[in-house]
């Protein structure tokens, strides 16, 4: 009887230590001086990016508490009084202790919990990192105050080496922590400084587990890479050597005209708009190749992305752009600007006389000798 207590007792406490906490505590300490009675906000950014308060507790002989639930794990803030200073903290179901000094909030130790532990592993090498180039520039100062140039030459070499290391520091942490939140944090913060490929995101972001997924940061990542994906996919239909998208559109004068009708042995379709400084600024030298060889074969569309038609006609009368224009009028919503998938201009495609593109995007001298090359 007592051996099967025994194996009751030993499987209850297995199974409680493998269930998940139903809500979060935070137990705090802040340390200095601090008033009783103190504000303490738990904040998180919300959907405008703006701070949302989520909960509030009051400092009382230098702590305090929270309660709640939490979802997946998402990165909030707590800021102690007025202060501007804050400790990011990842809100996550279970026991989290926290302290820090009131001066140093950034620096507070925060334990408990999967999610802030690793996200204290990571703050732990990112401050080490911190101090290395702190130590290297404090002794690049010293060489040039003694003017020691091996020194100073030794030290850049360091410094290069350092640049280097940091710029795999975090990826190796993603790749290594793929059940981290501060993870899918970095890759948001590496693709909006456009430090990593769309190729790479994707192999990053299919790493992650699950939980990690379904956060809001994640979910913003996912709704950008089916955005690139997407993309990518139409724009094969309009990489060199593919025949161009066809195309009917209303001209000057209203009328209709149709891309097959307008091909020369070789076409320009030309994408541009009266409002655009630098296709304005380009359009001199497609006025002199134009000039140059339409008698050999050049043709040129121009497809204005234009929101006036007036603007638009007067454009063309004002550069002397004396070849065939089409436009619905539509800015970056034209039916053929969407077709092409071009959402920058000036943009441009060369076609050869079966509507095949042969180039994109040549522009100065790049399209006259691109031209020269297929007519002379």
């Amino acid at each position: 009887m007592k051996k099967i207590l025994l194996v009751l007792s030993l499987v209850i406490a297995v199974v409680a230590c493998n269930q998940k906490p139903e809500g979060y505590v935070i137990d705090g300490e802040i340390r200095g001086e601090l008033e009783n009675g103190t504000k303490v906000y738990l904040k998180k950014i919300g959907d405008d990016n703006k701070p949302v308060d989520v909960d509030t507790a009051a400092v009382t002989d230098g702590k305090f508490a929270f309660e709640g639930v939490a979802g997946v794990p998402e990165a909030h803030f707590i800021f102690v009084g007025e202060s501007q200073a804050y400790i990011l903290i990842v809100l996550e179901n279970g026991e989290i202790e926290l302290s820090a000094q009131k001066d140093s909030l950034a620096l507070a130790k925060i334990e408990g919990a999967p999610q802030n532990d690793m996200l204290a592993a990571f703050m732990k090498k990112r401050q080490a990192m911190a101090q290395k180039s702190m130590d290297i520039q404090k002794d690049m100062e010293a060489a040039n105050t003694t003017r020691d140039e091996v020194a100073m030459t030794s030290l850049k070499e360091e410094m290069n080496d350092f640049q280097e290391e940091y710029k795999s520091f975090e990826m190796d942490f993603i790749k290594a922590n793929p059940s981290a939140l501060i993870s899918v944090m970095l890759l948001d913060n590496a693709i909006s400084r456009r430090s990593i490929e769309s190729s790479e995101v994707q192999t990053v972001f299919d790493s992650f587990t699950p939980e990690i997924k379904e956060t809001k940061v994640a979910k913003r990542i996912a709704e950008q890479l089916q955005a690139i994906n997407t993309k990518a996919e139409k724009e094969k239909s309009t990489a060199v050597g593919q025949k161009a998208p066809e195309f009917t559109a209303p001209g000057v004068n209203g009328e209709q005209l149709a891309l097959n009708d307008m091909l020369g042995k070789i076409t320009l379709v030309d994408f541009w708009a009266a409002w655009c400084k630098p296709c304005r600024n380009e359009n001199p030298n497609v006025v002199a190749v134009y000039k140059k060889y339409h008698d050999k074969g050049l043709n040129i569309v121009g497809v204005s992305l234009d929101r006036s038609a007036e603007a638009w006609k007067k454009a063309i009368q004002d550069d002397g752009l004396t070849w065939n224009h089409v436009s619905h009028i539509k800015y970056f919503q034209d039916p053929i600007a969407q077709l092409y998938n071009v959402d920058a201009i000036p943009a441009a495609f060369l076609l050869d006389e079966n509507g095949v593109i042969v180039a994109k995007n040549l522009r100065g001298s790049a399209l006259e000798a691109k031209v020269a090359e297929l007519l002379d």
